[in-house]
């Protein structure tokens, strides 16, 4: 029998409609607009001014606090402006503005196809590289990758988790690389296995992928003590505290970190990113992006420059969809609408995805019946019905933490799952929101 989660989940359609668009390089842009905001925490400051040259892999700008991280300009060229730019949610961000000039990469790059295996660094020497490379997480959250493999002194890890699940419907790019680069990813993986002092490593996979648990098992097959474990094809699987209970058995507490039970959970994509870190010296400014949709003619993966604008990249697919009603950066349950076409890719975007009218309109909400799917549908045991009750009184805060609301993972599936068409998780997120900030300022004050 194949692993899962115990609590909670959904199967929504799969709709892997590119998982058989092998990987393309995607044409350099003309300008790059690249974000300081390309990571989990405190936005990068820029260290480049206007006029300056710049080379690919080249710092562009440095960390401003414990949870931040470097960023390197992707491309080579001039940089023209250093100024605030609309995000893909239209907000303000600070972007270093580079006018492409060639593609001259920094020396010190090694951008042979040339595997390599061995790993002669210490444990400190691997964290310091792959700071010093901008590595964030890919999954989604690009939460800095050094920070997690540095836990606490007090607390041990026991295994090394790579998520290789990619449960969201539509996305492919995680599928492609394990098809296309696995030893990459098996030897990244080894090199966190070394920083961690870890034994054992789990590489999660759902079953939908066939072709990756076959790249990925031979991969594996020649790294003491990492396994490929195939999964049941679950919506969240790929949450991280659904995660380490499908491969270890154990359930992460409440308001707890994954190190707390012995894990630490990275991406395919991470491992991949950490090996170009340590064996090559390339720092993060490219990913894998996945061009989607039932409205798109030509399904597409894409190997992309950080900084690239969207709009260039709709250029590949022949513009806009005519079909096309939203936009959204990642997947159809947890991604977001973008509201600026002319915003840029990120670190941790993981596709563009195109939705017609019929696939996005909302049916009208109706009162909740009280049938329990969405109970039966959370992945983390919680009511979303009464949570999103008490958020409708307003005020509720202490009744909604003690619902442990600040829980909730935003996956997505109450509202996929409520008859009623409540939207469950627009409102129970704000709340959430209000509680998280709550509970942070009670922190600082004790």
């Amino acid at each position: 029998m194949k692993r899962t989660f115990s609590i909670g989940g959904i199967h929504p359609k799969e709709n892997k409609l590119s998982r058989d668009a092998q990987i393309e390089t995607f044409p350099l842009p003309d300008v790059a607009y690249i974000s300081m905001a390309q990571h989990l925490g405190a936005p990068a400051e820029p260290v480049v001014q206007k006029g300056d040259k710049v080379k690919v892999g080249q710092v562009i700008g440095k960390p401003t606090g414990f949870v931040s991280s470097f960023v390197h300009s992707s491309v080579s060229g001039t940089v023209t402006a250093v100024e605030p730019k609309e995000d893909l949610a239209g907000m303000p961000v600070m972007h270093v503005v580079i006018a492409v000039e060639g593609d001259e990469w920094c020396e010190e790059i090694d951008r042979s196809k040339d595997i390599v295996s061995e790993i002669p660094f210490s444990a400190e020497e691997i964290l310091e590289k792959i700071k010093n490379a901008g590595v964030v997480g890919l999954g989604g959250a690009a939460f800095p990758t050094h920070i997690k493999l540095n836990p606490p002194k007090d607390k041990k890890a026991e295994w090394l988790i790579i998520n290789g699940t990619e449960c969201e419907p539509y996305i492919t790019s995680d599928d492609r690389i394990m098809r296309e680069r696995p030893d990459e990813i098996a030897i990244g993986a080894a090199i966190m296995m070394k920083a961690l002092n870890v034994e054992k490593c789990y590489i999660g996979i759902e079953e939908n992928k066939p072709e990756a648990i076959i790249s990925m098992m031979k991969a594996a097959s020649s790294h003491p003590g990492m396994k490929v474990v195939v999964l049941d094809k679950k919506y969240p699987q790929g949450g991280e505290k659904q995660l380490i209970e499908a491969l270890t058995g154990r359930r992460v507490p409440s308001l707890a970190l994954p190190i707390e039970v012995g894990a630490v959970v990275q991406n395919v994509g991470t491992s991949l990113a950490v090996y170009e870190a340590v064996q090559k010296n390339k720092p993060l400014i490219d990913n894998v992006i996945t061009l989607t949709g039932s409205c798109v003619l030509h399904q597409r993966n894409f190997l992309v420059r950080i900084g690239t604008p969207f709009s260039k990249m709709l250029d590949a697919i022949g513009g806009l969809p005519k079909d096309a009603a939203k936009f959204v950066s990642g997947g159809p349950m947890m991604g977001k609408a973008v509201a600026n076409l002319e915003a840029s890719t990120l670190k941790a975007t993981s596709a563009l995805l195109f939705l017609t009218e019929a696939e996005t309109k909302r049916k009208e909400e109706s009162n909740c019946i009280r049938c329990g799917k969405c109970i039966d549908a959370c992945p983390m045991g919680l009511e979303p019905y009464l949570l999103n009750k008490l958020s409708r009184i307003g005020g509720m805060y202490d009744e909604l933490e003690k619902e442990k609301i600040h829980d909730c993972i935003e996956c997505g599936c109450c509202l996929y799952s409520c008859p009623a068409h409540i939207p469950l998780l627009d409102i129970i997120r704000v709340s959430k929101a209000e509680v998280m900030n709550i509970m942070r300022n009670r922190s600082v004050k004790h």
